[in-house]
């Protein structure tokens, strides 16, 4: 009996959450086209760059070289971002903390270059070699390490998701050389009691290379525990991870991405 009424209790559950859905589409006035429905409004064009790994028009651009003015400290509650700028890039200074954008996104497509330190210490192996990370929504970590010859646990080596999936490839070129990753980043969904009812998916290229095949998040990022999600606004700050390495990063860009709903009529 205990079976069938927590059944019963789910079915409940997914009905109420897909009438909420129906009456959300509904409210907004949603319209659904024919098959090639010469109605339908035309995506809007863009500029695209001339240059692979260039922002395209629409882009938000994170960092150009010049300076951090799109970002802010973590360790000091917002105040200025404390990490060294020279070069065209930037650089974590030991101790200054995490850095966070002054925007906060959801969907998004994410370009970062990021270089490990040339010198390699004997004693620097493993987790201690070139890492940081990129955190989208301040949660969800994208691993940055020198995985160069440089062997650790699978899912926290370069291009993986941090304690959940492992890169499909190690693509990592040697220390102290740029690399990029390209990221499409969709963002979870919480209901109203704070129940995520669509985890966070996400792709990754590291140099060119597909590492991470529109894989599901499990939850937010931890250290030794196993992912969970907790409840959290539509759109937050990505973030940048010092974890006491002095890596460097150079020529970020944003695109906000929209939901892509499925609208061809029944």
């Amino acid at each position: 009996m205990k079976r069938k009424s927590r059944l019963t209790k789910c079915i409940v559950c997914l009905l109420v959450v897909a009438m909420g859905l129906g009456v959300s589409c509904a409210a907004r006035g949603v319209i659904k086209y024919d098959v090639h429905d010469t109605t339908r409004d035309h995506p809007r064009v863009i500029a695209a760059p001339r240059q692979f790994g260039r922002p395209p028009a629409d882009a938000i651009v994170l960092f150009d070289g010049t300076d951090l003015s799109e970002w802010v400290s973590e360790k000091k509650g917002g105040g200025p971002a404390r990490w060294k700028v020279e070069n065209g890039y930037m650089e974590v200074v030991k101790k200054a903390g995490d850095i966070l954008t002054k925007k906060a996104f959801g969907n998004c497509q994410l370009h970062i270059e990021w270089a490990t330190p040339r010198k390699v210490s004997p004693k620097e192996t493993g987790q201690k070699r070139g890492n940081s990370g990129v955190f989208f929504m301040g949660r969800y970590e994208l691993q940055v390490l020198d995985s160069y010859e440089n062997e650790t646990y699978a899912d926290g080596q370069a291009g993986s998701i941090y304690g959940q999936y492992p890169p499909l490839v190690n693509a990592c070129r040697e220390p102290g050389q740029w690399q990029s990753y390209d990221v499409s980043f969709l963002r979870p969904i919480f209901d109203n009691s704070g129940r995520c009812i669509r985890p966070a998916r996400i792709t990754v290229f590291h140099n060119g290379v597909v590492v991470q095949n529109n894989v599901e998040i499990k939850g937010a990022t931890a250290h030794k525990k196993k992912a969970k999600y907790n409840p959290h606004a539509d759109k937050l700050p990505l973030s940048l991870q010092d974890h006491n390495n002095p890596m460097r990063f150079r020529n970020i860009w944003i695109r906000e991405l929209s939901e892509q709903p499925y609208l061809i009529k029944d």
